[in-house]
């Protein structure tokens, strides 16, 4: 979840003032957090409220969606969310804004199982997203992070994707001169699944999904999130964007990342487990 932050904030700078390049400082004072994280805060947050009972998660998230944006109303949220968000009873509005796709990835740490990624990526897309193009590419996301915590390979992940969601037939120097500024999800996410599988890590990740222009800051969220489920992310940049964040939203993510510490112990002892198992099998 931190690595979605990293993009958004990386790439907050550059959304509509696309850099098309990888050589540029990561961070200075015109870096700053946008809707990407209070929104991709918010999922994290309702999950948590939900305490593994799920049934009401839609209703949750909603109210809790609303509630950080009326903390943060001036963040840079689309026309038509703002006025969802504004709503005394939000409905959803066949948006297929790439809006689903950056907020997603906390799902992929809650669920245990792929089809319960489905489930939930859906539960918090289709409130507001509802289109189908906005649910796939939620799914998409939340999907393949899910699969990179497990250990995936690039190779897996990218099989993963082309078979069930997005071919990804990209060249890298064409994007880099021809790819405009997109908010829908079928034209954000496929690139950004492309950023990150011709990475190298963390930071080239981040670097690669600027370089490509377009939406940056949600192109740079989305591959951060992969980024970090993939190669996780190094101390020093974490350390930084965490000065970029409100002391309400730091909060958050500090129960966040306390959460993960524990849960990467318990995956890390599962996936010992099942190599020590396999080995005996093999024996």
């Amino acid at each position: 979840m931190l690595g979605a932050i990293v993009g958004d904030i990386v790439g907050s700078k550059y959304e509509f003032n696309n850099l098309k390049s990888k050589e540029f400082v990561l961070f200075d004072e015109d870096n700053h957090f946008t809707d990407d994280t209070v929104m991709t805060l918010a999922v994290y947050k309702s999950l948590k409220r939900c305490k593994g009972d799920y049934r009401n998660l839609p209703i949750v998230t909603i109210k809790t969606m609303q509630e950080l944006a009326n903390h943060f109303p001036e963040v840079g949220y689309g026309e038509k969310f703002q006025e969802w968000l504004n709503a005394i009873e939000p409905k959803p509005y066949n948006s297929w804004g790439n809006g689903a796709a950056m907020r997603v990835s906390p799902v992929a740490y809650f669920a245990n199982s792929l089809e319960e990624v489905k489930y939930l990526s859906r539960k918090v897309t289709a409130i507001s997203h509802n289109h189908p193009q906005a649910i796939k590419g939620a799914e998409a996301v939340a999907s393949a992070i899910f699969l990179a915590r497990q250990g995936k390979s690039k190779e897996e992940l990218k099989t993963f994707v082309e078979e069930y969601y997005y071919p990804l037939d990209f060249d890298y120097e064409d994007l880099k001169s021809n790819y405009k500024f997109h908010v829908s999800c079928k034209n954000t996410v496929p690139q950004a699944f492309f950023c990150f599988f011709e990475s190298e890590n963390f930071e080239d990740a981040i670097r690669t999904a600027i370089s490509i222009g377009g939406d940056s800051d949600t192109i740079a969220a989305i591959v951060g999130s992969l980024a970090e489920a993939y190669y996780g992310i190094p101390k020093e940049i974490e350390t930084t964007a965490k000065q970029y964040l409100d002391l309400e939203l730091l909060t958050t993510y500090e129960n966040c990342d306390r959460l993960l510490e524990v849960e990467d112990s318990l995956f890390q002892d599962s996936k010992s487990k099942r190599h020590f198992e396999q080995q005996e099998k093999s024996l």
